[in-house]
């Protein structure tokens, strides 16, 4: 991670906070009845993804809550911008959420010439949702490798690699360049629409690896179709002990983690915002939703609006370093 990251100060930290609160206070009054009628959720990436599946265990849970049915709309297009523009043109009455991601906060505006919104003006974070790290993947098939440092041996043997991702931008796209540089290889990228055309292309061996979100991989990685030879996040995975961090696999400051974040238009009034807060954090501390999340490879979490705006400002400073040495841009 690089350096500055870590110099985040906590004079940063302060004027984030300051403007988080002075941003979301705008939106201080109105409706307490919210909902009394359906509630869209815009998912911005095809039906099968992560955020797809992972917001639609949520939306259960909403309707649990509030008694209200939470309607999933995917809204798949332009590495996810197509959906978060649909969920700001959109009244701010608390009846149109989006599930926006780590590249909507932080990567998006410094890969592509022209994002259709600004993530610090145009939506609000009523919480965290989830948090998954990438997997570094290998078929077995292909690839003899075992560990990290042996795949970056058998890497350089080869002469040239290649690695999958689910497109240009997308935070598997920059772990793989992230990954070549510091290892030294000459790695090709090789962008698809998503997992569910990486994994076939690594099983053919038309791709040599990837460093892409977990949840997609598991159960390849239970089956042995696939082997995972480190996680990307800053502990161990706990439902797979046996598989190191990128740190422990001899490659530090390489903590990278996809995150999710139920998002509204800005405008939407402040107790919406806290009804829809509240609700993760029951699903937060919820032990039964917490397994069922681990099991699908991500991590049920929550926050305040404030908190949300915060964590964001520190990621797209960490992103827009990584965005820069991978050298991608998108149209």
């Amino acid at each position: 991670m690089s350096s500055h990251n870590k110099a985040f100060s906590r004079r940063a930290f302060l004027q984030s906070s300051a403007a988080a609160g002075a941003f979301i206070a705008t939106a201080a009054h109105g409706q307490t009845g919210w909902p009394d009628h359906n509630v869209k959720i815009i998912i911005p990436y095809p039906a099968g993804g992560s955020t797809d599946v992972l917001s639609r265990i949520l939306g259960e849970k909403m309707k649990d809550i509030f008694g209200q049915t939470f309607v999933i709309e995917n809204r798949p297009g332009a590495g996810g911008n197509l959906g978060i523009s649909a969920l700001t043109g959109s009244p701010p009455d608390g009846y149109t959420i989006a599930s926006a991601t780590v590249g909507h906060f932080a990567i998006n505006q410094f890969l592509y010439a022209k994002v259709p919104y600004d993530p610090e003006r145009d939506f609000i974070a009523a919480s965290l949702t989830w948090e998954l790290p990438n997997v570094f993947a290998v078929a077995p098939e292909h690839c003899p490798a075992k560990t990290v440092a042996e795949f970056i041996t058998w890497a350089k043997q080869k002469g040239k690699t290649s690695f999958g991702s689910p497109g240009v931008g997308t935070s598997p796209h920059l772990s793989g360049v992230l990954f070549a540089k510091r290892a030294g290889l000459d790695a090709v990228h090789v962008p698809f629409r998503g997992a569910a055309q990486t994994i076939p292309a690594m099983l053919s061996g038309d791709v040599n690896f990837s460093i892409d979100n977990l949840a997609s991989y598991v159960p390849f990685f239970q089956s042995g179709t696939m082997r995972a030879l480190a996680v990307t996040s800053a502990q161990r995975w706990p439902t797979m002990p046996d598989v190191p961090t990128m740190a422990e696999a001899g490659l530090k400051d390489f903590v990278v983690t996809s995150w999710a974040a139920f998002v509204v238009p800005a405008g939407t009034p402040r107790p919406i915002i806290d009804k829809i807060a509240g609700a993760m954090k029951q699903f937060a501390a919820d032990a039964e939703l917490q397994k069922r999340f681990l099991v699908a490879g991500a991590r049920v979490i929550s926050s305040t609006p404030e908190e949300a705006i915060v964590y964001a400002a520190k990621e797209r400073a960490m992103w827009k370093d990584v965005v820069a040495l991978s050298g991608a841009k998108a149209e």
